[in-house]
């Protein structure tokens, strides 16, 4: 299959972002052990590590025996899951995006540090997310977000506390959840920069002992037989990756099934642009809408993706 033309697709800064990133993060770091990922994955995101804004603060506190970061707020609470393939990140890794969600919104984020694979197998992430999940839902509304990983954490906890009245959405962000990796963009976009279809395999698999299993939402969301019962979604997928297409699938089937739910491929972007929020315009504009939707979800309205 042509792949596409990136040079085309994808704008200046966005390139320097890549070009930065793989300074940090050689495309190859798949192929390295658990502790060098993991090390080369904290020093590229404290190279785009960025100050808290005013008067934003934040401290460590296990919750449901899970540790965890907290930055008070008001309520609803948002529970916000990293991404990192399952293997790398934690509380530091997603610092700066957590303290800028929390700027944006004023509401109370909350970072689950939840248990990585390979030496914690599924069902551990998915566990912690859930225990953190009920802890803070049992307390006050809740609104879950998560990257790469930690959307599927998210969609996976959303579809394991489905009508819990106190969940009152989740924002998704270039989410993995699941989808046919042998069809479209999986295809179309196997050799896309900052993430590629052999680095998705590598992932999806590291969480069992055995290839994962197929038609087990708690691994896949997308390939749930019931969408019914789960809280307004928006999901975010970005053109130039590989899961491009699990959002807007996961979208659908939600609207399907009578439920809220939006979906937004951002133009030209790439899989990790959280980080090149600061940096790159169109990851900037990105980021406005999903902390206008955070907003917008707080406040019981919809729908969710206005413009930035």
């Amino acid at each position: 299959m042509t792949q596409p033309d990136y040079q085309t697709l994808i704008d200046a800064p966005t390139w320097a972002f890549i070009q930065k990133t793989n300074a940090s993060y050689p495309p190859d770091t798949a192929t390295l052990s658990i502790a060098e990922q993991r090390a080369i994955y904290d020093r590229m995101c404290r190279a785009f590590d960025t100050p808290y804004p005013a008067g934003v603060t934040s401290h460590d506190t296990p919750i449901a025996g899970v540790p965890c970061r907290i930055y008070p707020g008001k309520q609803p609470t948002v529970l916000y899951l990293h991404g990192g393939g399952f293997v790398v990140g934690g509380l530091h890794s997603h610092d700066g995006v957590c303290a800028d969600i929390r700027g944006a919104t004023g509401l109370t984020v909350v970072s689950a540090d939840y248990r990585l694979s390979p030496e914690n197998k599924h069902p551990a992430a998915f566990d912690d997310a859930c225990l953190v999940a009920r802890h803070l839902a049992a307390k006050g509304p809740l609104i879950l977000v998560g990257d790469s990983a930690g959307a599927n954490l998210a969609a996976a906890t959303c579809h394991a506390l489905r009508g819990n009245p106190q969940i009152k959405g989740q924002v998704l962000i270039y989410p993995g959840l699941g989808g046919d990796v042998n069809t479209g963009s999986y295809l179309t976009h196997a050799q896309a920069p900052m993430l590629t279809r052999d680095d998705v395999l590598f992932y999806k698999d590291i969480r069992h002992d055995s290839p994962a299993p197929g038609g087990d939402p708690t691994v896949s969301p997308l390939q749930d037989t019931d969408f019914t019962g789960l809280p307004p979604t928006l999901a975010i997928a970005a053109e130039c990756d590989p899961l491009s297409d699990d959002a807007p699938a996961y979208a659908a089937k939600i609207t399907q099934a009578g439920g809220r739910a939006q979906a937004i491929t951002e133009p030209g972007l790439v899989h990790g642009y959280l980080r090149a929020r600061h940096s790159v315009p169109g990851a900037a504009a990105s980021f406005a809408r999903i902390t206008n939707a955070i907003t917008t979800l707080a406040e019981g309205g919809w729908p969710v993706s206005g413009p930035a």
